[in-house]
């Protein structure tokens, strides 16, 4: 058995008897016998390449080989780029918090909302404020009301030992 390759089967690689032709300058043909197919595609000094496989009678066309592989690879090259990959971005921050510092923490927030980044308010708690972890979950809530219109909450605020967790997702 010889190996897969990669791309659509052209020429003398395509085996059903008869396909559903297109020449080169697009027009529909019709039905034409396989071999009479690829003799064309070499008249034309061009291949046969089969288009849609799965239809019956499978439709190929005459082109270049070389430059629908090229324009194929440039197309995936282009959706590769056009892609957002998503990262999850954190907020440091402590229930004694000042409101100034608190401001620069929420502009920071607001700025990855808006690059569409996802993101993860840790709450951390140091010490005697164990005992008041009431007081961050307030300013997480205030932070969670704060951004309700840009942002939806997927996980609500827990806590997980010294810390409390909040992930925040733009809309």
């Amino acid at each position: 058995m010889q190996p897969q390759k990669d791309g659509p089967r052209s020429n003398n690689e395509i085996t059903v008897p008869e396909v559903q032709l297109i020449d080169a300058e697009g027009n529909n043909v019709g039905a034409v016998r396989t071999s009479e197919a690829i003799a064309m595609a070499m008249d034309a000094g061009m291949d046969l390449v089969e288009i849609a496989p799965n239809s019956n009678p499978p439709v190929c066309k005459i082109l270049d080989l070389g430059k629908y592989k090229y324009a194929a690879q440039k197309k995936a090259a282009e959706a590769r780029k056009k892609q957002k990959v998503i990262e999850v971005k954190e907020i440091k921050l402590r229930p004694n918090i000042d409101s100034h510092d608190y401001e620069v923490k929420m502009r920071s927030v607001e700025k990855f909302l808006g690059e569409g980044d996802k993101v993860k308010v840790t709450m951390r708690f140091r010490g005697r404020e164990m005992a008041h972890q009431n007081i961050g979950l307030e300013l997480l809530l205030k932070v969670r009301d704060q951004f309700e219109e840009v942002a939806k909450v997927e996980s609500n605020p827990r806590a997980e030992g010294r810390q409390m967790v909040m992930v925040l997702a733009p809309r």
